[in-house]
C-alpha cells in the first residue's frame, strides 16, 4: 500500500480477476470498519437511496482485527439474505480490546439503519461471502487501512 495516505476517501474498489476487492480508510478502526460496510452496500445497492426507516444492531468478538472484519462485514449479508435488510448507514460503531481467558480479543457493537428489501431499491449485485484471501489491514502514519476481497 502506499505511504503517502489519503484519507478523504472512505473506500475505492481495486481491480481483481474473479471477484471483487476493494480498499476502505478511515482515521479510526471504527470509521474504517463504517467505510468498509459501505463499500460492501455498495457492490449492492445504492446506499444513498436507502431510507432509515429500520434499525439493526451488530455485536462480534473476534481474536484478531481480520477475524473482526470478516464477521461485521458477514452480517451484513445475514443481515440481507435473512432480515432482507438493506443498509443505509453505519450509525455508530464501537470497538474494544479487551482481555479474555488470558488473551486479548477486540469487540464491536453497531448499529446501522435501512430499509426492507423492495421493488424501490435495485439490487444489482450480490456478495455471496466476505474472504479471508488477501485481507490487510494497516495503520499507516495513524490512520488505517483494509484491503479486502469478497466473493460475488
Amino acid at each position: 500500500m502506499n505511504e503517502a495516505l489519503k484519507v478523504e476517501k472512505k473506500y475505492e474498489y481495486l481491480p481483481h480477476m474473479a471477484d471483487a476487492k476493494f480498499r476502505a480508510y478511515g482515521h479510526s478502526l471504527e470509521e474504517l470498519l463504517a467505510n468498509a460496510a459501505s463499500a460492501l452496500a455498495s457492490l449492492m445497492w445504492d446506499m444513498e437511496k436507502v431510507k432509515p426507516v429500520r434499525r439493526e444492531s451488530i455485536r462480534a468478538e473476534a481474536s484478531s482485527l481480520e477475524q473482526l472484519t470478516v464477521k461485521f462485514l458477514t452480517e451484513f449479508i445475514y443481515l440481507m439474505e435473512v432480515k432482507s435488510f438493506l443498509l443505509g448507514k453505519v450509525e455508530s460503531i464501537k470497538i474494544e480490546e479487551v482481555q479474555k481467558d488470558g488473551g486479548k480479543i477486540y469487540r464491536l457493537e453497531a448499529e446501522a439503519v435501512g430499509d426492507d428489501i423492495s421493488p424501490q431499491y435495485e439490487i444489482y449485485g450480490q456478495v455471496k461471502a466476505i474472504t479471508y484471501n488477501e485481507i490487510k489491514i494497516e495503520k499507516i502514519n495513524g490512520d488505517w487501512v483494509l484491503e479486502i476481497v469478497v466473493d460475488m
